[in-house]
């Protein structure tokens, strides 16, 4: 039992700290009619759907047979860096950054070893985390705060993405200039002339004897891989997307995704971490309470108020950028201006966007004498980026 609460403790502290503030703010204000107001159903409906497909796809193996195919025409380890990074900056738009670093993280590792590569891990996972980070920025579901501010705001696709915009270019731009100073045209000839199931063959089982990546999807984390589940994750993706611009209720996006994957893969319940839409909720308790305690939000105003992308960009670097989003947004009008600070804010520190975590605990699990080096090429990195679009902010916000 104390071994589970500890466990639970280290792989849930956001989930934990938001419940105890719901607690605390139930003192406060005691539980009425009005607690079921504080839950933005619209936005966990979202998420809950968009985690549900997401899911799905990853089940059968769909990201990492995208990213063996690309791998092929890789010709020099440049070019291979400019293909991992691309995975995460891409996928992330669409897929969520914490799916698109759990499903290439490892895969690169392993890409990088057959490559005989190792030696650049450090950075280049670093680069594929920043990839993530900045590709989901771009739009309202590269992240689970974006879709929570996209259904506050009422904003459009069109409107987000055009706010987003020169961040993420000026990213991706910066991304390539790393690839052009710090990696050579060296030629890789370990992906020449080999298929894209051999390449996965490679990176999922590299030892002779082991299963082969259909039979890894089938038996150890998918539900096999087949044209016909793409198609139809791809429609129930599709009503997401519906679901999100509006275009069809919440209800509905929901109750279907939720037949479909009844009748087409029922283990996507188990799969999912629904710790993180339980975490929105504990944090609408809190807010809601905190709303209706005299005097805090006045006082929340003014601190919030005056500047919302820098106290977003400063709070993310100790509680992360999610938290800050759901805390601030309740005493804050300038949307804008907290749209850019709680997405530049997943920059800085390790913790200013969780699903840095993800990428730290794949390289330090493949190389755990590398910690302290990757901790620190990580912050250099991410502060540099995070120094160069703040300053793009102030220009453009001015």
């Amino acid at each position: 039992m104390r071994r589970w609460l500890l466990n639970l403790v280290k792989c849930e502290t956001i989930l934990i700290v938001a419940a105890i503030l719901a607690i605390v703010s139930c003192f406060f204000v005691p539980p009425d009619s009005h607690y079921l107001s504080y839950i933005h159903t619209n936005t966990i409906a979202q998420l809950v759907g968009l985690m549900m497909v997401v899911c799905g796809f990853q089940r059968i193996g769909v990201f990492r047979s995208i990213g063996s195919r690309l791998l092929r025409h890789v010709k020099t380890e440049r070019g291979l860096v400019i293909v991992l990074m691309s995975l995460t900056f891409f996928s992330s738009m669409f897929i969520t950054n914490d799916v698109a670093l759990v499903t290439f993280v490892p895969f690169a590792i392993s890409v990088l070893v057959m490559a005989n590569a190792e030696k650049h891990a450090i950075l280049v996972i670093t680069l594929m985390t920043i990839g993530a980070n900045v590709g989901s920025m771009f739009t309202p579901i590269g992240n689970a705060h974006n879709l929570y501010l996209t259904a506050l705001t009422k904003k459009s696709a069109g409107e987000f993405i055009s706010i987003m915009a020169p961040y993420t270019i000026t990213s991706a731009l910066l991304m390539i200039v790393f690839a052009f100073v710090f990696f050579k045209p060296t030629n890789v000839k370990e992906f020449s002339g080999l298929h894209s199931d051999d390449i996965e063959q490679g990176v999922l089982a590299p030892s002779q004897g082991k299963p082969k990546p259909d039979e890894i999807r089938l038996m150890g984390y998918g539900a096999g891989f087949s044209k016909w589940r793409v198609l139809v994750y791809c429609a129930l993706f599709a009503i997401c997307l519906c679901g999100v611009a509006g275009w069809i209720p919440d209800w509905a996006m929901i109750l279907i995704i939720v037949i479909a994957f009844i009748i087409f893969d029922r283990h996507v319940f188990r799969s999912l971490d629904w710790a993180l839409p339980l975490t929105f909720i504990m944090f609408f308790i809190f807010i809601g309470n905190m709303r209706r305690v005299p005097g805090f939000t006045e006082l929340a105003q003014m601190w919030v108020g005056t500047h919302p992308m820098e106290v977003s960009i400063a709070s993310s670097q100790f509680i992360s950028n999610v938290p800050t989003t759901i805390l601030l947004s309740g005493f804050c009008d300038k949307w804008n201006q907290l749209i850019i600070g709680t997405n530049l804010g997943g920059m800085g520190t390790l913790i200013a966007s969780m699903a840095s975590l993800i990428s730290y605990k794949g390289i330090t699990n493949k190389y755990p004498h590398n910690k302290g080096r990757y901790l620190l090429m990580y912050t250099l990195v991410n502060l540099l980026f995070l120094a160069v679009l703040v300053t793009l902010a102030w220009i453009i916000e001015k």
